[in-house]
């Protein structure tokens, strides 16, 4: 079944495409959550028709997470964590954790944009990248400190 895109969907498309999914897909999630409708003649003139509103939708978006990928660039993200004798964490730090330190530093990611092979178990630093739009992914400097005890 043939749907237009009516928002990015990761793995699937970006906004204004004609993509060609399953109709149980279709029926069952795109078109009822608003991601898309089905490609019809009457559809496609709509979307053609407002294909320049979109381009400036995208221009704007990318510029907007070209900023915001040089301003990441200078982070550095502190965590202090329970650890044993030779640098092992007692739990481990997640994408939830750094998101959390990020936004007390002003800098609102979500957690799912923190692109984590697997969580760290260790003390170190490690430059993690961070997928902020399509094609453009920043880096930033996560130090995981041991936790000082009284």
């Amino acid at each position: 079944m043939k749907v237009i895109l009516r928002q990015d969907v990761e793995d699937l498309g970006y906004e204004g495409d004609v993509v060609e999914v399953a109709k149980g897909y279709a029926r069952n999630y795109l078109i009822p959550k608003g991601f898309g409708l089905e490609a019809s003649n009457e559809n496609i003139r709509m979307f053609e028709m407002q294909a320049k509103k979109i381009e400036v939708r995208k221009l704007r978006a990318r510029e907007e997470a070209e900023q915001l990928r040089d301003r990441l660039a200078g982070i550095t993200v502190t965590i202090s964590q329970r650890a044993g004798e030779e640098g092992k964490l007692y739990g481990s730090v997640t994408s939830m954790d750094v998101a959390a330190e990020m936004e007390n530093q002003g800098v609102v990611v979500d957690r799912r944009k923190i692109l984590m092979d697997k969580p760290f178990k260790a003390v170190g630093e490690f430059d993690v990248p961070v997928k902020i739009y399509q094609n453009v992914i920043g880096q930033i400097k996560v130090v995981i400190q041991p936790e000082e005890t009284a």
